[in-house]
């Protein structure tokens, strides 16, 4: 059984603030140790689930969060950026299942951090006219690649959404949210070993690959900046809704490809710190 995680750092246990989980944050040390425990917890659940293959792509802000030598050693470490699919880099059709750790409400969200992607510059993006953040872009973009999502952690809001996208997917929620940079914490212990039941329980049950559809979607995304829209319309295929939003169509998995490219145009224009 091969299973892919992909850890973002804002929905792990114990973190609420941005000087947890950036670089040169006075506790950013501290929360790279606790984003290595819930992963790890994640990973020792797969193992006692029957997995034998199981790949980690450090999914968030820089991508050189996790530490190597602080990862489980039987799971392969993705590192780094750029990368073409970002927060799901390396992830394949013949992956058996998704475990989300660490994951975050989206832009609007009274959730822990919340924002989608890059803090600042992004206030909405809908996939087909729906609602969407990190949590239901990278469930929708593994769906169309044919992996299901099994487990997804991060706080109660991120657990909230990852509910109302698709409901047959387990949530452990490792805080409550009191507000952006405030939350009730589960004790680290209990949290980890939450996350590890879950996915252990989630990946001994039958996995259902969802289907995949061959029918173009639409990608739109909503910018603080009439400046990142403009120069966005010259890569071609992406067209203006107005003077902050841009769209694109085709396939989610290359329209998730795609969205990686804007992004790295819009921190080019704005470099503005996220969390403010």
């Amino acid at each position: 059984m091969r299973i892919y995680i992909t850890a973002d750092m804002e929905g792990i246990t114990g973190l609420v603030d941005a000087q947890d989980v950036q670089p040169g944050g006075r506790d950013y040390e501290r929360g790279r140790q606790s984003m290595a425990e819930d992963v790890n917890a994640a990973v020792r659940g797969a193992l006692a689930a029957g997995a034998t293959d199981i790949t980690v792509n450090d999914a968030h802000g820089p991508m050189r969060n996790l530490l190597a030598d602080a990862l489980h050693p039987a799971a392969r470490l993705i590192r780094g950026k750029p990368k073409q699919m970002g927060m799901l880099e390396g992830l394949a059709p013949d992956h058996d299942a998704v475990i989300c750790v660490g994951y975050h409400s989206r832009a609007g969200a009274l959730g822990v951090l919340s924002h989608s992607f890059m803090g600042h510059e992004i206030e909405d993006i809908w996939l087909d006219g729906r609602p969407v953040g990190e949590i239901g872009l990278a469930h929708a973009t593994a769906a169309a690649l044919g992996v299901p999502v099994a487990v997804l952690t991060g706080d109660d809001r991120a657990c909230t959404e990852m509910t109302e996208w698709d409901a047959s997917v387990t949530t452990v929620a490792v805080k409550y949210a009191h507000d952006r940079f405030a939350a009730e914490l589960r004790p680290a212990d209990e949290a980890r070993r939450a996350i590890e039941d879950a996915v252990a329980s989630s990946l001994s049950a039958p996995l259902t690959a969802p289907s995949v559809s061959s029918a173009p979607s639409t990608l739109t995304v909503r910018w603080q900046s009439a400046s990142v829209a403009s120069t966005l319309l010259g890569i071609p295929g992406v067209a203006s809704t107005d003077t902050r939003t841009v769209q694109a169509q085709g396939e989610v998995p290359n329209l998730y490809r795609l969205f990686g490219v804007w992004m790295r145009v819009a921190a080019s224009l704005t470099n503005q710190p996220p969390y403010c």
